[in-house]
Parts: structure tokens; C-alpha cells; sequence
């Protein structure tokens, strides 16, 4: 996610090319090369050291060739590749992706469990997935530096929400967790089609947008979640389950959320390459990869509910 547009990637340095210390500069008025108050000026040594030109005795002048180097040494020398960011230590794209991929390792590992204990418990892991992973969301958010094991850990729980989830759906519509997992991948892939030919981008009006939406839809699930934990409505999904010329609620806001999670993945390729071109430290890889696991999770959970909710007005 862009910076400022996403507070998972506030606060985070992604500018991380150093620069080189300032020049020196001579007191005003004072003769060029001369130094401040407390140092020798240009072109004389403190006591007891060679002036410029000259080499202490048995030491070897300026081009002379070392003698512990051949010339064949030398040309080899020369002759190797540059430093690349790897190298450095900065972040690149294979960087992101292998984290990435590792994160999505371990939601899916998570997952595997709850879908394969008994029923009673797969339920227990799947609160216990949705409560710890949004602590640790929160933690990852907030946190200044990056940390794996916590990220890991984030996405491991939320393989465990994931899991639960999906099995209770896929038991009442059967075929629907299939059906998310390629809408997911669809998305995302058609996402990143669409970042890489240029023709998306997250421009300033654009976020200005999906910060208003992103709040609005924040609030409308809020009072959802209330109203359906005290019996207030009793459908399913509470008022995405309301019809409004015979099409459940839940359709339109099922499709707005998923219109902005893959905007969200927008931000996120753009905060991806920013942090690659400005030379972020490498360990904000991490970072990144948390961002991607976050909207991914985001958009599995929108696909699969506006699934069910078809599935479940047919």
C-alpha cells in the first residue's frame, strides 16, 4: 500500500539510501582551502605527518603495484560485477516474493489444521485464529521494525480463522471454498496485470477516495457485527442479508470490499516499489509481505461471503 495510505506501512523507513556526508566548508571570508577554527589547513599535515606527495620511508608511492598482487590478480579484481541491492542489503522484488510466499505457507498450514480436526474444535481455533490475529495485526502495524516470527505468527493465526471459515461455509454451500481460492488468485492476478501495464495507479485523489470508503465500510461492519451479536437480526448476515429489489444488500457491499481490496493490492505493488527504487533496508521485505498477507486474507473473506450469500438467495 502507498505509503501514507496504509498504516501498516506508516512509520516504516522505505527511504533507506544513504547519502554521502556534506563537504567541509571554509568560514566566510577566509582563503579558499583553509579550514575551520581547529584544523590544519588544506595542503599541511599535523605535526609529525608526511606532507601531501610525499611517502613516509619504505612505504610504497601513489600506482605503485603492490607486491602481494599480480597483475593477472588486479585485472580479476576489476573485472568483477558490481555490488547489486542484494549484495547491499536492500530490498528487492524476490526478496518481497519469497517472504510473501512464506507467509502464505504458513496461513495455509493453518488452515490444513482447522480443516481437518473435529468439528467442535476446528470452531475453538477458528475464534482463536480471528482474536490473535488481529493482535498481532495490530502489533505488526504499529510495530517500528519488522519482525518474522511475528509476521509468520499473524498469518498462521489467520490460517486458522481461514480454515474454520471456510469449512463452515463449504459445509452449508458446498464448493464455494474452491470457488474463493480462484477468485483470489483471479483478482490478484488481474491486479498485477493491470499495476505492471501502467494503466492503475494509486494516485493521490484515488486514495483520498478509498480512505472515505474504507471508513464507511469500517462503520457499516462494526454495526453489523453489533447488531448480530445481540439479536438484533437474526439472518445469517445480518444486513448484507436485507434485500433491496430482490438483490440481498450483501451483494453490493460484497462487491465494494472487493473493489477495494484489489485497490489495496494497488498500494501495496506501489509501496513495493518505491521501497526497491529509494534502496529499503532489506528487512522491510518483511514488511511488505505482511501488507500483501493482510489484503489477501481481506479479499479471500470478501469473495468467499459474497459466495455464500449468492449461493444462499438462489
Amino acid at each position: 500500500m502507498a505509503l501514507g495510505g496504509n498504516p501498516i506501512f506508516n512509520g516504516k523507513n522505505f527511504r533507506g539510501a544513504t547519502q554521502a556526508p556534506p563537504v567541509p566548508q571554509a568560514p566566510y571570508g577566509a582563503p579558499y582551502g583553509q579550514a575551520s577554527y581547529g584544523q590544519q589547513p588544506y595542503g599541511q599535515q599535523p605535526y609529525g605527518q608526511q606532507p601531501y606527495g610525499q611517502q613516509p620511508y619504505a612505504q610504497q608511492g601513489w600506482g605503485t603495484q603492490p607486491q602481494s598482487m599480480t597483475d593477472e590478480q588486479l585485472r580479476q579484481m576489476y573485472s568483477q560485477p558490481s555490488a547489486g541491492p542484494a549484495d547491499t542489503g536492500r530490498m528487492t522484488f524476490d526478496d518481497v516474493i519469497m517472504k510473501t510466499a512464506a507467509c502464505l505457507a504458513a496461513v495455509i498450514a493453518g488452515a490444513a489444521v482447522t480443516l481437518v480436526v473435529a468439528p467442535g474444535l476446528a470452531s475453538m481455533l477458528m475464534i482463536v485464529g480471528a482474536l490473535g490475529g488481529f493482535v498481532l495485526a495490530l502489533v505488526n502495524t504499529f510495530k517500528k521494525q519488522p519482525s518474522p516470527a511475528l509476521i509468520l505468527a499473524y498469518a498462521a493465526l489467520e490460517g486458522l480463522f481461514l480454515g474454520g471459515l471456510t469449512r463452515i461455509l463449504d459445509g452449508m454451500f458446498p464448493g464455494v471454498g474452491l470457488q474463493a481460492v480462484v477468485g483470489t488468485l483471479s483478482v490478484f492476478a488481474v491486479t498485477l496485470l493491470l499495476f505492471k501495464s501502467g494503466k492503475v495507479r494509486a494516485t493521490p485523489k484515488a486514495m483520498r477516495f478509498f480512505m472515505i470508503a474504507i471508513i464507511g465500510y469500517a462503520v457499516f461492519s462494526l454495526v453489523n457485527m453489533v447488531m448480530m451479536w445481540t439479536g438484533v437480526l437474526q439472518q445469517p448476515f445480518g444486513m448484507r442479508s436485507i434485500e433491496i429489489f430482490g438483490i440481498p444488500l450483501g451483494v453490493f457491499i460484497g462487491l465494494l470490499a472487493i473493489g477495494l481490496a484489489a485497490f489495496s493490492l494497488i498500494m501495496d505493488f506501489t509501496s513495493i516499489e518505491e521501497g526497491v527504487r529509494n534502496g529499503a533496508p532489506q528487512r522491510f521485505s518483511w514488511t511488505a509481505a505482511f501488507g500483501l498477507t493482510v489484503t489477501l486474507v481481506w479479499l479471500y473473506v470478501e469473495i468467499i461471503r459474497l459466495l455464500a450469500i449468492l449461493r444462499g438467495d438462489d
